[in-house]
């Protein structure tokens, strides 16, 4: 498992998580209380193949799911991983 942490910066944010001096990190706007664009996905070379991109994504959905707030998937990882979760239908606004 990875430790996968949110920050929020005003209107925006990402999900990173930090190995070995490196991140790999999801990255999204805010644009009202209950919708948030995920925008962009970035997995160093050394992530690859671990899960780290669906891992973040899975917790972006988690914590969206648990908040109230839709997730607009600009982001083509972000959008090509929710085709293959149909049970997250609920959390994207698309």
């Amino acid at each position: 498992m990875f430790e996968i942490t949110r920050e929020i910066h005003g209107s925006k944010g990402r999900y990173v998580i930090r190995q070995n001096g490196e991140e790999a990190e999801v990255t999204f706007s805010v644009t009202s209380p209950t919708l948030i664009i995920a925008d962009h996905t970035g997995v160093p070379d050394s992530f690859r193949g671990t899960g780290a991109g669906l891992a973040l994504v899975t917790r972006m959905v988690e914590d969206a799911r648990a908040e109230g707030v839709k997730i607009m998937p600009l982001c083509p990882f972000v959008n090509a991983t929710r085709k293959k979760h149909p049970e997250w239908a609920d959390v994207f606004a698309v």
